[in-house]
């Protein structure tokens, strides 16, 4: 180890994903939850792994362990954006810290040794500024940041900091499992080469990690002999974008929040402009009194104002539920009128995603006119925030759910184009139906032999379909033409939320044909073709 090497300091905060679901308010505190990535457990609560859940599990057998599991998927924007504050809180005990990830980050140990004395006191006071937050962390110094991470892990709850003297790193990584250097390919090889220690790896000679595992492979046979060579860059903090509202004592009306907001959303608005910004998604954060926060991003088809930024706290605090389609966001209040259930303490504007200011100046041809924009949006406020809709492409095998609708100057969805784009077995091919019904219409289907039409569990027909009533009263049509039935299954391991349906095409003795959808016995018009 190079004596000019910069020791370092890491403060890691265990199973941080989760931990910002909690302070997000989608997982509620001291229950059994699980942070879930392409289908498996990705990081569980205490709680949970006592239950058995542990990383890589499927969410059914997780579930199966501990019936009591509570899932929330994963999301990257949510972990960045609640460890924001968290690394300013630690830049004030210790300045200069680099965020390797959210939940990690590190800090040159030698500046911040100096200060405080000794390197022991200088991870005390990162912890300690970590514990002000009311939250867990853990702190490691060691002679690399890799090192220094594996101190950190190594800890408990009951010593959380863990210091490694200068030119032991490799003698404490020696040990540790070659699965530490997070690369699951390169440590599945190793294990089949016979290495299953960092001191099996480091012992190799650094050329022929070379020519065997290329450059990746010798920079990970660098960290396990201790000799990381990624140098701690602190971070340059950038300006503060968002901008708080702190109302003491706290306000109960709509109105009052409103009008007191409204020079805090012009600071909010000018802030980011002089940043040659626009803000086209915001993100709008309410607390009240008892800590309850309500939280919901908000679209713009070109950029918010400081009326527009008002006016989206407002709809937020009148809505007595949340009207979004993102299912993982609430809001904490059910209001009546103008009044609100409990006072609100703060309110937070943050700038979700942006764009360059010049970018988003009113296009020469196409694009949304902007007197059609702020008609729209006054119909919003007049009428309320769902009542003025635009459609989206969606996935789903039945018609209906191919078409979602997103209230004005929102955006889809995360992953609403992914669904669209899959393949979706069992939806009906194009050429499609030029009516689709929101709610489709009891019909009746019968048989040649005038009882209604069954379908078997096989699929058999109980009789040819003949005849054809489109709605109650109307006549009888025969059936010039048919086509089916095609099964229709979906969540057949759900006894609760499983279907099993079957659909028809039919050309009635009028020459209209229909897409008709049949399950338990009854017939449904899914669409019309027009």
């Amino acid at each position: 180890m190079s004596p000019a090497t910069p020791r370092a300091l890491v403060v890691w905060f265990p199973d941080w994903p989760l931990v910002a679901a909690q302070l997000a308010g989608e997982v509620p505190e001291g229950a059994a939850a699980a942070v879930i990535d392409k289908g498996l457990v990705a990081v569980c609560s205490a709680d949970a792994r006592t239950a058995g859940v542990v990383r890589g599990l499927r969410v059914r057998e997780a579930q199966v362990r501990c019936p009591e599991l509570v899932t929330v998927p994963a999301d990257p924007a949510r972990a960045e954006r609640e460890f924001d504050p968290v690394v300013r809180a630690l830049e004030t005990a210790v300045p200069g810290v680099q965020i390797l990830r959210p939940g990690l980050c590190a800090v040159r140990a030698r500046g911040a040794a100096r200060y405080y004395g000794s390197e022991e006191a200088a991870g005390g006071a990162a912890l300690e500024g970590a514990s002000g937050l009311g939250l867990e962390a853990r702190a490691g110094i060691a002679d690399s940041v890799f090192a220094a991470e594996q101190a950190a892990r190594s800890t408990h709850e009951l010593s959380g900091l863990r210091v490694i003297g200068a030119g032991a790193s490799a003698a404490f990584l020696s040990p540790l499992p070659v699965a530490a250097l997070g690369d699951p390919r390169l440590a599945s090889l190793l294990t089949r080469l016979g290495l299953r220690t960092l001191g099996d790896f480091a012992d190799l000679p650094a050329a022929e990690v070379r020519s065997r595992f290329g450059a990746e492979g010798l920079a990970a046979h660098a960290r396990a002999s201790g000799r990381d060579p990624r140098a701690v860059v602190p971070r340059v903090p950038p300006a503060p974008l968002d901008r708080t509202a702190e109302f003491e004592p706290g306000l109960t009306r709509v109105d009052q929040i409103a009008f007191a907001l409204r020079p805090v959303a012009e600071d909010f608005v000018a802030g980011l402009m002089h940043a040659g910004l626009a803000c086209t998604l915001l993100r709008v954060q309410i607390t009240d009194d008892s800590g309850a926060r309500s939280e919901r991003s908000w679209g713009h088809p070109h950029q918010f104002s400081p009326g527009d930024a008002v006016e989206r706290v407002r709809w937020q605090l009148q809505s007595g539920q949340d009207p979004s389609p993102r299912p993982r966001e609430r809001t904490a209040w059910r209001t009546t009128g103008d009044a609100l259930g409990a006072p609100v303490v703060q309110v937070r504007l943050l700038p979700e995603r942006v764009d360059l200011l010049g970018r988003r100046a009113q296009a020469l041809f196409g694009g949304v006119d902007e007197r059609l924009d702020h008609g729209l949006h006054r119909l919003q406020t007049m009428l309320g925030h769902g009542s003025v809709l635009h459609a989206a492409a969606a996935g789903g095998r039945l018609l209906a759910e191919r078409c979602l609708l997103v209230p004005w100057g929102e955006d889809p969805p995360l992953g609403t184009s992914d669904r669209a784009s899959r393949p979706w077995p069992g939806s009906v091919p194009p050429p499609l139906p030029a009516t689709v019904f929101s709610e489709p219409p009891p019909v009746t289907l019968l048989g040649d032999d005038g009882l209604p039409l069954g379908v078997g569990a096989r699929g058999g027909l109980s009789a040819a379909p003949a005849w054809f009533v489109p709605a109650a009263g109307a006549r009888r049509r025969a059936v010039r033409s048919w086509a089916g039935p095609w099964p229709l299954r979906e969540r057949w391991w759900d006894a609760a939320e499983g279907r099993r349906a079957e659909r028809f095409q039919i050309l009635d003795g009028d020459g209209e044909a229909w897409l008709l959808l049949g399950e338990d016995g009854s017939w449904w018009a899914e669409a019309r073709y027009d």
